[in-house]
């Protein structure tokens, strides 16, 4: 079985999910509802990804927990931040992300099912149950990314 791959393929795609969600907060830091929400949002898929090393370890293989970006990109993200404020063009550049962030919650919602499955072939109950606990706060990630688009896509693109 290859049930190690897909604990892989998830990892990945969570830690990228992590890792974009940080991004995103760092470069609308203005935005303090995008700031506090995706913080939150990446802490919550670093607790996926601690989860899912202990079925890792399982099946012979390690993880990579950590989302990169830190140091200077994330000063130099910050400061950019702040110097664009709320004028129109980082409403662009929010739908942009958005749309990233979007994409990236559904490659990490579908690895979540495929691993779900997995867990079930395998008749893993450890493994489905992490797949199945996890799986739903991915799902919020792309709620959110769809709300937070219909909050923000009418200033952003009607704005004269």
């Amino acid at each position: 079985m290859s049930i190690d791959l897909a604990i892989e393929r998830t990892a990945e795609a969570e830690r990228e999910l992590a890792e974009q969600l940080l991004q995103c907060g760092e470069r609308h830091g203005a935005e303090h509802d995008v700031f506090d929400l995706t913080r939150s949002r990446a802490q919550q898929a670093q607790a996926n990804l601690e989860r899912l090393a202990s079925a890792a370890a399982r099946y012979g293989t390690q993880i990579d927990r950590e989302p990169s970006g830190s140091g200077v990109v994330v000063t130099l993200r910050e400061k950019t931040s702040e110097l664009l404020g709320r004028r129109p063009q980082p409403g662009l550049l929010l739908l942009a992300d958005l749309e990233q962030l979007h994409l990236r919650a559904s490659r990490a919602s579908l690895a979540w099912i495929a691993l779900a499955q997995a867990a079930q072939a395998a008749k893993d109950p450890e493994l489905l149950s992490i797949a199945s606990d996890c799986h739903p706060e991915t799902l919020r990630t792309l709620r959110w990314t769809t709300q937070k688009v219909k909050e923000s896509a009418p200033q952003a693109l009607a704005a004269r």
